[in-house]
């Protein structure tokens, strides 16, 4: 069994999109990266063909669950987070040269028979920056709300874009709900503005958490989440930590045993530890790197085609800031 996939035959994004995700699903191939089997360019046709995913998207079990689909457990969810966090550092790390995925969304994130999570539509993609280059230049493009806030201001693109991005899923799938969701109440319509507050008062962690949950979830492990959520939703690139470090923090709540595991009962309290007033949540334990990457992006428009590469690489001023996660320092590409 294979999927099909047909692209839009009019205009010459639709054609671009297709050559660079042949091109990418092509060189590349890890195992949480959706495997291409075949394509066909004929005349005015594009199609793919990809290994069949029987379990559909992230999407469809977090964020539209039809009637009888049973919701994630805890457990499943952050090997989910974890299988898709190592698909980008394969993407950022391994591969030669980097490449920015660009469109890391809950739909993009195609689950198998285990809930094993493989990145798919590459269509988006661009290869990152080479040498003393700290960003590459292009037009904004991608999905309202996952985008990180400089690269739609700017333009200018890191491998720190999509950390941010992640941050956003991963947030969807620790509170169940959408990036953007025009039907609740408007100070809670945007989910990181939503967040802000609460990822800095330790007391407000579980009111985050999926109901859908129904508080069966390590009270620990849902800090740990939550606190690496923080870090990579950062609004400074630089301060945002590199993907392979979030891997290995998510590796560790995806493979924790549930012995800590205490449902929250929702009188429980808990003692607030010290936030930081600059929304950098120092009570997170984890800790940053400096990427080379270079100034900030900002919130995304859904960006529509022309993916001008204009080489318009502003020089970053190399200036790091000092992290204030708790994990490994290491340099990005």
């Amino acid at each position: 069994v294979v999927a099909v996939k047909q692209l839009d035959r009019n205009g010459f994004q639709g054609n671009r999109e297709f050559l660079v995700e042949v091109l990418i699903l092509s060189l590349l191939h890890h195992p949480n990266l959706v495997n291409l089997v075949g394509y066909c360019a004929e005349g005015d046709q594009r199609v793919l063909v990809y290994e069949y995913m029987p379990n559909g998207s992230l999407e469809d079990h977090l964020l539209d669950l039809a009637p009888g689909i049973k919701p994630l457990d805890w457990k499943t969810r952050m090997k989910i987070a974890a299988g898709a966090a190592k698909g980008l550092e394969y993407l950022h790390e391994q591969a030669n040269p980097p490449v920015i995925y660009r469109d890391f969304k809950a739909s993009n994130i195609l689950l198998d028979e285990n809930y094993n999570p493989k990145l798919s539509d590459f269509g988006l993609a661009k290869l990152g920056p080479t040498g003393d280059k700290t960003h590459v230049s292009t037009r904004v493009m991608g999905t309202y709300g996952y985008c990180a806030p400089e690269y739609a201001s700017t333009g200018q693109l890191t491998t720190k874009s999509d950390v941010y991005s992640f941050g956003v899923v991963f947030l969807e799938i620790i509170t169940g709900r959408r990036v953007i969701d025009n039907s609740r109440p408007s100070e809670e319509q945007n989910l990181v503005i939503w967040a802000q507050p609460l990822l800095k008062d330790r007391k407000k962690f579980t009111q985050m958490a999926d109901p859908l949950l129904e508080d069966k979830y390590p009270i620990k492990s849902l800090y740990q989440a939550l606190a690496v959520a923080a870090m990579c939703l950062q609004e400074e690139a630089d301060t945002r930590p590199l993907i392979s470090d979030v891997v290995t923090a998510l590796e560790f709540l995806a493979k924790k045993k549930d012995d800590d595991g205490e449902k929250v009962s929702k009188d429980q309290s808990f003692s607030s530890q010290s936030e930081s007033d600059n929304g950098n949540n120092e009570s997170n334990e984890v800790k940053n790197d400096d990427d080379n990457d270079d100034d900030e992006e900002e919130e995304d428009e859904d960006g529509d085609d022309d993916d001008d590469d204009d080489d318009d690489d502003e020089d970053d001023d190399g200036d790091s800031h000092n992290n204030k996660v708790k994990i490994t320092r290491r340099h990005s590409q």
